[in-house]
């Protein structure tokens, strides 16, 4: 129903309007049933859900269920949570100076009935506009049942001379003040037994009780539990009564696919336009960046129970971008082009994303991110060139012969300096032109500006599949012969 809020100030006004009472949860459900019938995204800007998550949680929605999303971290489960927010009404009508968003035509606490039996028709009427109507709490160990339900409140006790058998003395928490609204709980198994015991009466009949005190205050709220599969076994866990009450259990995924991926890093990633005036990103390393995270979660060295959160990509095409700035700013150009040898910028991003089993550990964490960028370039090069693994067979003749030729023939080996300027970059690379023949037998069609990132991906390639060796300086990479530097050093 849409009222004229802001020329609705009494309760004679607003009976007049011919409002009518409605649960938070009929709200979600009647605006969600618009929304599917005129083809309107009630979850715009997540992605990767479509199919999945989010026709459950519409269903969820409709059957007016307190919903539980299960999932790693890093998959959208508190964004999606808020943007239920949206399928509320725009603004709700609230008893005047009520703690709890009482309903001018069902009004529950002591504050607002006794204001009601007073002024009647002239009881003042406010409005909640539904951005106001989201509240959202994380669990940890010290949370208390004061802080979620209330408790005495001895300095009110005083001021207003009550005792404490007085209900008047109560102080509401959380759970109370967000009658009426959208109310998460995010990580829930790390909320104490006792505590979460306490939301069960809430959750199932409305109930709440404060040091003896036995409230029936029906409230109205949407329960959103977060939870990581993680803490089950770590931390916590859901206790059976809670979880028996909590109508639908959800299950969040990662990203299937690179295209999804690289969706969500370019809309979730915070840039300054100068940075991207000056950075040009090729598609291929975009890609090559999403493949990071994806072969983060299938790596031997990184704990899947963990998980990889979509926050890897973010920060580390963030840092990518910065990475290459920086260069732009030291040389003083105008422009520049983001190159393979600038993922070693995003390293920091990774290392601080990712859990490590024994065996990563042993590897170190900087060991393991350098792998998984090996890892990705591994999975891209076959996608663009012919697979290596003919190279394993003796006598076999390869396309990439001539170029491994070159780089043996190359006794002090080939480099890219990072301080290197465009031309200088684009020099370096095209005194190989073996990469340029592979190029243009291969990948004819390929992007003229991301040219020089598909050379240098070629070079990495073969560091990959073991047929060049890489090595990390001060000032740059080094490619050589697989035993050149083994040679060189006798």
């Amino acid at each position: 129903m849409n009222l004229k809020h802001t020329e609705i100030t009494t309760l004679k006004e607003l009976k007049k309007a011919g409002y009518q009472s409605k649960s938070i949860k009929d709200e979600l459900r009647d605006n969600l049933r618009e929304n599917i019938k005129a083809g309107t995204d009630s979850f715009k800007g997540v992605w990767g859900y479509e199919d999945s998550v989010i026709p459950e949680l519409e269903r969820a929605i409709l059957s007016r269920h307190n919903i539980n999303l299960l999932g790693l971290r890093g998959q959208a489960k508190t964004r999606l949570a808020r943007l239920m927010v949206n399928l509320l009404d725009e603004y709700i009508p609230v008893v005047g100076g009520s703690e709890i968003n009482d309903d001018p035509l069902a009004p529950m606490s002591r504050y607002a009935t006794e204001l009601i039996k007073e002024k009647g028709d002239d009881t003042p009427i406010t409005w909640l506009h539904r951005d106001d109507r989201f509240y959202e709490k994380l669990a940890t160990p010290d949370v208390t049942v004061a802080d979620l339900i209330g408790d005495v409140d001895p300095i009110k006790a005083a001021n207003l001379k009550l005792s404490y058998a007085d209900d008047r003395v109560i102080h509401f928490g959380m759970i109370p003040r967000a009658n009426r609204c959208i109310f998460v709980i995010n990580e829930l198994p790390d909320l104490q037994a006792r505590i979460q015991v306490s939301l069960f009466n809430i959750l199932e009949e409305g109930d709440i009780q404060i040091r003896g005190f036995k409230l029936r205050l029906p409230l109205d709220l949407q329960f959103v539990f977060t939870a990581n599969p993680e803490d089950y076994t770590n931390r916590g866990s859901i206790v059976t009564p809670l979880k028996d009450r909590i109508g639908s259990q959800i299950l969040t995924h990662y990203p299937d696919d690179i295209e999804t991926a690289r969706k969500i890093t370019e809309q979730e990633s915070k840039l300054d336009p100068r940075q991207t005036d000056v950075v040009y990103v090729p598609d291929l390393a975009k890609d090559l960046l999403e493949q990071i995270s994806f072969s983060a979660r299938e790596s031997e060295y990184v704990d899947a129970k963990s998980g990889v959160s979509a926050r890897t990509s973010i920060t580390a095409f963030e840092n990518l971008l910065s990475t290459a700035e920086r260069r732009a700013l030291l040389t003083g150009a105008d422009k520049t082009i983001v190159r393979l040898s600038d993922f070693m910028g995003v390293i920091p991003a990774i290392t601080g994303k990712i859990e490590l089993v024994y065996e990563g550990e042993q590897e170190g964490a900087d060991g393991v991110a350098e792998i998984l960028i090996d890892d990705a370039v591994k999975v891209l090069f076959p996608l663009y060139f012919p697979p290596i693994n003919k190279l394993e067979r003796k006598d076999a003749v390869t396309p990439y012969d001539n170029l491994l030729s070159w780089f043996f023939q190359e006794s002090e080996g080939f480099e890219l300096l990072d301080d290197f300027t465009d031309e200088e970059y684009k020099r370096a690379l095209d005194g190989i032109p073996e990469l340029s023949i592979l190029i243009k037998e291969h990948q004819p069609d390929f992007p003229k500006e991301d040219i020089y990132f598909l050379k240098e991906l070629l070079i990495w390639g073969l560091v990959a599949y073991k047929k060049l060796s890489k090595q990390r300086f001060a000032e740059g990479m080094q490619f050589n012969d697989l035993y050149g530097n083994y040679i060189s050093g006798l």
